[in-house]
């Protein structure tokens, strides 16, 4: 009896469009690595936060103008991550490389690229379109230096300054800019004030990474803040920059008659956690746990703001 045997063959255009797909996964993986994506809520709450202080002083809200400024701002912090994660590997912070040095180019650009695009869009009707792009410009020159360049911001003790100026000041005062339809010096300055609790707390997440990857700094040459000052007033400094934004609010809430306030002090409690996690030499997840208490802290800074009837500082018409 004949046995007649039946084989089956995979066409070969089915094994390339396997490892096209592979190939494929494998970039976008190395794009989301790269991007660090864990990180861009920083970049979205001083947006937040500047659209609020906008309508609190009678110009609206406008939802077009808030995704513009949202795409703006997160574009240039993840082009940001990209340059960073590359020189952190050129650096020896990283021992895997996410991208080349063209993929790096590529991203980077692209991610630039997209950010400019929407700053232009934004740029045609601001209030006031030649300090806009100045507030743009300085953030996408932050973006860029803090670890490129000639030296690296980052490495040469200056990223804690970048990452204040970033995700405070130049953030809040962008997303403002954008939403706002008139406006004083005074509430410049003022918008200002309102931004330093963010960038106080957006610097604690950068200072307690720092203050983890200490030693590992201190053998690549890289000359952080945290390397420089030592452990004790590393701790120091950390516990400043988590209690000095509860103590403004409770000054403005008691001393100008602002209830709402007081809401971020909801947080208090997570806060003296971390405060207890770094003095104690607690460090493998003080940054992400900095994060999540940030996370939680703005939304409640954002709903504050967005409760008050009269922002104290301000000038009304």
């Amino acid at each position: 009896m004949k046995n007649n045997r039946v084989s089956f063959k995979v066409p070969s255009d089915h094994a390339e469009k396997a490892n096209v797909f592979a190939s494929a996964m494998s970039a976008v993986s190395a794009c989301f690595l790269a991007l660090r994506p864990w990180s861009l809520h920083i970049s979205l709450e001083p947006v937040a936060l500047g659209a609020a202080i906008a309508y609190r002083l009678g110009s609206g809200f406008g939802p077009w103008a808030f995704l513009g400024s949202a795409l703006t701002t997160l574009c240039v912090h993840s082009a940001g991550n990209v340059v960073n994660s590359y020189f952190d590997y050129e650096k020896g912070l990283d021992s895997t490389a996410v991208l080349s040095a063209n993929g790096l180019v590529r991203l980077g650009a692209f991610l630039y690229a997209l950010g400019l695009s929407a700053f232009l869009a934004e740029y045609t009707v601001s209030v006031d379109g030649r300090l806009l792009a100045l507030v743009f410009f300085g953030g996408m020159c932050c973006s860029f230096l803090y670890t490129a360049g000639p030296y690296g911001l980052k490495y040469i003790g200056l990223g804690d300054v970048v990452v204040m100026l970033t995700f405070g000041p130049l953030s809040v005062l962008y997303s403002f800019l954008c939403q706002v339809t008139s406006f004083s010096p005074r509430d410049l300055l003022s918008v200002l004030l309102y931004a330093a609790p963010l960038a106080l707390n957006s610097e604690a997440i950068v200072h307690a990474n720092n203050v983890r990857d200490r030693i590992q700094d201190q053998r690549a040459g890289v000359m952080t803040l945290a390397v420089q000052i030592g452990p004790q007033l590393s701790h120091v400094l950390y516990a400043l920059l988590l209690f000095a934004p509860y103590i403004s609010f409770a000054v403005v809430a008691l001393s100008r008659g602002v209830p709402a306030m007081l809401l971020p002090l909801i947080t208090l409690p997570s806060a003296f956690q971390l405060e207890r996690e770094c003095r104690f030499g607690l460090h493998s997840e003080l940054d992400k746990h900095t994060a999540r208490l940030n996370a939680y802290f703005s939304m409640f800074y954002i709903l504050a703001i967005a409760m008050t009837q009269r922002l104290p500082g301000f000038s009304y018409a």
